[in-house]
């Protein structure tokens, strides 16, 4: 039986076994013989053993005992043998077996070849298995064989030099200039490998792209050769000329026109060309015409291009083949960014995508459904949105749920932001990690208002804390003064802010005045800034505020300290939201702490009153007024610890009652009377009796009243 039938026997037993012991059996046994046959000096079968053996490694058994027989069939003078002998240390050899460094001779030897199939051979297993030592030893080698006449050798000295400059990059200036020289060639697949060499060039050596840019016009014949030219069978794909070659051409061209004006002008008229006369019925087509899109995109291409570019991913969403639609969408949200208007015309395709069947187009039409979200076409969007969100698969909901709540920015209810600084204020032990965080996202976008103005107050308040630079749940990050001070300035002069962020800036920037040390001048300056401004509000704020600065800076520190807590279970308060009844008293029967003291409660008085347009005084707050009264307790003998207080709100455009008690309790009563109600003031008569026997001191009234007329008797 000859040793070629062996080989066949050898498969036909190996593929009969019934179990993998039989297998690892029936292997064992022909491995056993390969060895013996390989110990004969006069094996004539050399080549049919090691290609049984190289059988036996692609079943995944060891083989690598058929190393050094692949060196010996490798220098052995006859073709067949070198054949297999080449494939052998491809497959059994690599860079990192000192048995590679034993055939570089027969290569170098192999590489002068009369036989350019044997050439063929050497150059082949060179660029599969060259180690960085082979590479350096036979470069000169493959230089020369570039500058070759035979065709065939030099598109494998093309793909060999490619291997090359991976493997020692500083080695891409041996072949800069052959690899120019064979753009002239007229043979498809010389001019493949002089594409894919110019191309690693590029990409390993950034500098040698002022040098290749000069051959951008022969890329654009050659391109445009391929594109014009007629049926030619010996490189038609499905009515594409040579699409592999066209593929690459235009990523050598992308490189290329990357960040220049010049290249990128050069090649503009040649990408509409191809974009309008390529077929895109056929994958190769759309292969051709998807390289086309991502060269538009990333050159400095016209915005006629652009928009043409787009459309084609738009054809793309309509196509039958699923991955052309999934690499469609993954290239529009790569551009929705910078093209916005131009993605926006094929959103009902692209929310037509959410229907499909396959899951992977589902996420990414869902990604780019919620990147088109905008002002203009949020209504609709969400209402697709929430369809899909009630029949979308549960893996996902979870973003879909997300997408559509981010979808809204700063869209979002007025109580949002009181209801965070509440809950911000009750986690003493987070302020740092949520000053620090809040702090980057106000450096990084302030486009969303709601956002910024959490962001101010909370730098406004823990501002001390922001520049301690101490926080164990995020990455510490070194703030100084004047970076803070120049996020807030950028709020208050950015277009973006509406009066009301101005507002919170303002206050944040006026409370930092007494946490910060070095830079009280400046924030002086900017308060003062806007004490002209054309906004009443920021203007009365900035006032008041240099009033402080001035008349009352010994009373700055106190009146700016940080706030209390905000209960949201005391009584008025009512699922985050503030109620009161107009006309009617707010009084605490409680004895509380020197830590609830009135002069704390008194900035807050108005805060329990949610009066909505149309009611009482058409929601106008400036004409409620409060008044606080503070007595100590009558009941134990700790007055400077304990006392007792009530206080009423009243809207003077809502009838009064003729007398009100406001407060009635362990011998104290406290009576108001309404003398006189106009339109522009109040009289109010206070009466206060002590049925105890005891005497109270340390009797305190306090008033707070917007601009309206008052007068109080007691």
């Amino acid at each position: 039986m000859s040793p070629s039938v062996r080989l066949q026997e050898m498969i036909r037993v190996i593929r009969s076994a019934r179990t993998q012991c039989e297998e690892r059996g029936v292997i064992q046994r022909e491995c056993a013989a390969i060895r013996a046959q390989f110990r004969q000096a006069d094996n004539v079968g050399r080549s049919h053993n090691l290609a049984k053996l190289l059988y036996v490694h692609m079943l995944g058994y060891p083989a690598h005992f058929g190393q050094m027989e692949c060196v010996r069939l490798i220098a052995s003078p006859r073709y067949s043998e070198k054949r297999v002998g080449y494939l052998g240390a491809m497959m059994l050899l690599d860079e990192k077996q000192d048995a590679s460094l034993l055939i570089t001779n027969s290569i170098k030897n192999d590489l002068s070849h009369s036989n350019q199939y044997v050439q063929s051979l050497a150059l082949c297993t060179l660029a599969c298995m060259g180690s960085a030592e082979m590479c350096r030893d036979l470069a000169p080698e493959i230089d020369r064989l570039l500058r070759t006449s035979n065709s065939y050798i030099k598109k494998k000295a093309a793909l060999c030099a490619v291997h090359i400059v991976r493997k020692v990059p500083e080695l891409g200036e041996l072949f800069t200039t052959a690899a120019h020289s064979l753009l002239s060639e007229k043979n498809h697949g010389v001019l493949h490998g002089a594409v894919v060499l110019i191309t690693e060039l590029c990409e390993q050596n950034p500098e040698s792209l002022a040098q290749f840019r000069k051959v951008v016009p022969e890329l654009v014949h050659i391109m445009k050769g391929l594109v014009m030219s007629g049926y030619s069978p010996e490189h038609n794909v499905a009515g594409i000329s040579d699409p592999f070659l066209q593929v690459r051409i235009l990523r050598l061209l992308r490189i290329l026109g990357r960040n220049n004006d010049t290249a990128s002008d050069a090649m503009n008229d040649l990408l509409a060309q191809v974009a309008t006369n390529t077929d895109s019925s056929k994958t190769a087509g759309s292969a051709v015409l998807y390289e086309t899109v991502l060269t538009i995109m990333d050159i400095k291409s016209e915005s006629g291009l652009r928009v043409l570019a787009v459309n084609i991913l738009g054809r793309f969403l309509l196509n039958n083949d699923r991955n052309i639609r999934y690499i469609s969408m993954m290239s529009l949200q790569k551009i929705v960014q910078t093209d916005h208007n131009a993605v926006q015309r094929h959103r009902g395709t692209i929310v037509d995508c959410l229907k499909d069947p396959d899951a992977s187009v589902k996420r990414r039409a869902l990604e780019l459904s919620l990147a088109l979200v905008s002002a203009v076409n949020i209504r609709s969007m969400m209402k697709e949105l929430l369809l899909f969100l009630s029949s979308c698969p549960p893996e996902l909901r979870a973003q879909a749920a997300s997408g559509i709540f981010s979808a809204a920015g700063a869209d979002v209810r007025d109580e949002t932001v009181p209801n965070l600084i509440q809950l911000i204020t009750t986690a003493n032990e987070l302020h740092s990690y949520t000053v620090h965080k809040l702090y980057r996202a106000l450096v990084a976008d302030i486009s969303q208002q709601s956002l910024v103005q959490v962001a101010c107050w909370c730098v406004g308040e823990y501002g001390d804390l922001l520049l301690r630079a101490e926080c164990d749940d995020t990455e510490p990050v070194q703030v100084t003064e004047d970076d803070v001070l120049d996020a807030l300035e950028t709020v208050l002069q950015s277009h973006m802010s509406s009066p009301a962020t101005r507002g919170f800036a303002l206050t944040a920037t006026m409370k930092l005045s007494t946490r910060i040390t070095h830079n009280v001048d400046r924030i002086r300056s900017i308060v003062s800034i806007y004490g002209s401004c054309i906004d009443l509000e920021l203007q009365q704020r900035a006032v008041e505020y240099n009033a402080l600065f001035k008349k009352y800076d010994h009373m700055r520190a106190a009146v700016l300290e940080r706030m209390p807590v905000i209960d949201k279970t005391s009584p008025g308060h009512s699922k985050g939201e503030m109620t009161s009844t107009p006309a009617q008293p707010h009084s605490l029967d409680a004895c509380p702490t020197s830590s609830s003291s009135p002069e704390g409660d008194l900035l807050d008085l108005l805060g329990g009153l949610d009066l909505m347009p149309g009611e009482g005084c058409g929601g106008d707050l400036s004409s409620v007024f409060s008044v606080l009264l503070w007595c100590p307790c009558t009941v134990c003998d700790s007055s400077a610890q304990c006392g007792l207080w009530a206080y009423v709100c009243f809207l003077p455009c809502v009838p009064l009652a003729p007398s009100l008690t406001v407060y009635e309790k362990n011998g104290v009563t406290l009576r108001l009377q309404c003398d006189r109600q106009m339109d522009t003031g109040v009289s109010i008569t206070l009466s206060a009796s002590n049925s105890t026997d005891g005497d109270i001191t340390q009797f305190n009234l306090q008033a707070a009243v917007p601009k309206v007329s008052l007068t109080i008797h007691l």
